[in-house]
């Protein structure tokens, strides 16, 4: 395929897989869930950092989180009390714990108590096209209180070349907007232009099957690639084509 075959190719199959029959199967279905922006914004980035292994089994947890927190995400963010945290030891999603989860609740609790939210965070230190520099931070002050160090590891650091993919992923919820309802697009202070492809095994593969990639390992200096190549096609909405390879990889088997 030349490249404007390869744009009509990927252009179809996103309008093939972004739209409501997504959800079911796709942890975005989470913070779909509710209504409030912090409950939306809290759910969503819990379920997205367990949002790896079997689908099946991320969306059933990511429910059991919302569960121990009452289904009120937020009020159990600003208001919850020790033996609230105690109750959340049980869960174990792989190799996130209750203790990971305890921690996360503080750290976010953190961030909207001390820095004005999730979104005034991320969106501090955009730039333009790329918010790697604004997971960094971001994984900075979410770590600025006490912790254990063990929870550091379920945030990943493009700094350290990381792809970064299930905070990427998090973010295409939180920011594209679109009227397919799978994204939710709550964040109007960063532009989907900045986002980066939730780089997985699913989309690193189909990638590299149509030249959209080279490098072999799925790594940061990978993403910057791929980046490259999506924006190539839409300046303004790369991500769109996360739909089109993660689709192709998972339901298709390409």
């Amino acid at each position: 395929m030349n490249k404007a075959e390869l744009k009509e190719f990927l252009d179809e199959k996103v309008i093939q897989y972004n739209n409501q029959d997504f959800i079911e199967s796709d942890p975005v279905q989470i913070p779909h869930l509710f209504s409030q922006k912090e409950d939306i914004e809290i759910a969503g980035f819990l379920s997205a950092s367990i949002a790896w292994g079997n689908r099946k089994m991320i969306i059933k947890n990511s429910h059991k989180m919302m569960e121990l927190m009452g289904n009120a995400p937020y009020d159990f963010v600003m208001s919850h009390s020790d033996e609230n945290l105690a109750d959340l030891e049980t869960f174990v999603h792989r190799t996130f714990n209750g203790k990971d989860f305890g921690g996360f609740i503080k750290g976010l609790q953190h961030i909207y108590k001390n820095h004005g939210g999730l979104e005034a965070v991320f969106a501090k230190n955009q730039e333009q096209n790329s918010l790697q520099k604004s997971i960094h931070e971001f994984k900075k002050i979410f770590f600025e209180i006490d912790h254990l160090p063990r929870t550091q590891k379920h945030i990943s650091d493009p700094m350290n070349n990381s792809a970064a993919k299930r905070i990427n992923m998090y973010l295409r919820w939180m920011v594209r907007q679109d009227t397919k309802g799978v994204d939710l697009g709550i964040w109007k202070t960063i532009s989907p232009a900045s986002l980066s492809c939730p780089l997985d095994v699913h989309s690193g593969n189909v990638a590299r099957k149509l030249d959209l990639l080279t490098r072999k390992q799925n790594d940061g200096k990978a993403l910057a690639e791929l980046d490259a190549k999506l924006r190539e096609m839409d300046s303004q909405d790369p991500v769109k084509y996360d739909f089109a390879l993660f689709g192709l990889g998972v339901f298709e088997g390409f």
